[in-house]
């Protein structure tokens, strides 16, 4: 039998705020408070406060964790300077991503790796086996740390409010020790909305006087996954489970980036990753926008202009920003950018293909 859902720190605050609580991940989580149009255009233009708890940390310490970690992801973890994060990936020996990640040095033999919720496991586990003959070790600290997100323009102002910690000088991707609403925190300048924002790693049985705190705040609005979902996809960002999985590597998904081919620890998927960086992928991601207002959604077929199938919707909803539908696809190798549509329940509904991201803050 599936184990219970797991609960955060932060579950009563958000049933006492009249939270839609769904299971996601393995966790009980709030999907909206009342409006995810008004959680979003909260982000937006001013501030949104999110329970991230459920995300997993899993710190590698010891002379020998960046070595450590340059071999288990496909990332320079080792050249990191202190202070400072990564986005990077976890794969298997195919080249499939496992999870990505973000990856913050918090000490010369200290780093911690954020994965996803449904992820945790896996990762914990297999940087566990991939750092062994490493003098690192790897402890699992997800159930330690309460983890809540302020994001928005206003979110550097609020926060500034609440420590004397030198955030306004953090830099993007980078991490600070310091005290936030008397609290000990780990401040991140980090996020997943397009914003600009903060993560704050607090210990579990702070999480509740910290949301407090910041919540007390005229203008700070509580945020749930649903508003998450669409603040992450009008910035083009991937989601594990949708853009990325075990069978996409990251090239198809635009991110060969972040694989660092060049470094000189030898990595886990390496050889399956240097091989297809020197060949076409078979498909690629793109961004849809929609001329009518049905929205796709995820697993719906894209065709051409003849109706023959070339690629797979794997996120979509409607933009309140944009004030239309948008979506995630993959498009076969080959397939004209023009004249395409999405099947929506046997119907086809034209799109255009757009650059991503479909918002950028200014």
């Amino acid at each position: 039998m599936p184990a219970d859902p797991k609960t955060t720190p932060l579950h009563d605050v958000h049933r006492d705020l009249g939270a839609n609580i769904v299971d996601f991940a393995g966790y009980l989580m709030p999907l909206r408070y009342r409006s995810e149009t008004a959680e979003h255009e909260a982000v937006r233009t001013g501030a949104g406060l999110f329970d991230l708890s459920h995300m997993g940390e899993v710190f590698l310490s010891g002379p020998g964790a960046g070595a450590a970690l340059d071999h288990a992801l496909v990332g320079n973890l080792a050249a990191m300077p202190v202070g400072k994060a990564r986005y990077t990936m976890i794969c298997a020996a195919d080249g499939g991503v496992l999870d990505d990640l973000i990856v913050y040095r918090l000490a010369d033999e200290t780093w911690m790796v954020v994965a996803n919720a449904a992820n945790a496991a896996v990762v914990r586990d297999a940087l566990v086996e991939r750092a062994a003959g490493f003098e690192a070790a790897v402890d699992d600290r997800s159930d330690a740390y309460a983890l809540v997100a302020l994001q928005g323009p206003r979110s550097q102002k609020i926060l500034e409010g609440f420590t004397d910690a030198p955030v306004g000088d953090l830099k993007y991707y980078a991490i600070l020790a310091g005290r936030v609403a008397g609290l000990d925190a780990l401040v991140a300048r980090t996020g997943y909305t397009g914003e600009d924002g903060f993560e704050l790693f607090v210990d579990a049985s702070d999480a509740v006087p910290l949301w407090r705190a910041l919540a007390a705040v005229d203008g700070v609005v509580p945020a749930g996954l649903a508003a998450r979902d669409s603040l992450r996809l009008e910035a083009g960002m991937p989601l594990y489970g949708n853009e990325l999985t075990a069978e996409t590597t990251p090239f198809e998904a635009g991110l060969g980036r972040v694989v660092k081919l060049d470094k000189q620890v030898d990595f886990v998927g390496r050889s399956a990753l240097a091989a297809q960086a020197q060949t076409p992928p078979g498909r690629r991601l793109v961004g849809l926008v929609a001329r009518g207002r049905r929205a796709p959604r995820k697993g719906y077929q894209v065709v051409t202009s003849g109706g023959a199938p070339c690629g797979v919707v794997t996120s979509g909803a409607p933009s309140p920003t944009l004030g239309r539908p948008i979506a995630l696809a993959y498009l076969d190798s080959g397939v004209e950018e023009t004249g395409l549509a999405v099947d929506v329940r046997g119907r086809p509904e034209p799109v255009d293909v757009v650059p991503l991201p479909f918002y950028k803050r200014s």
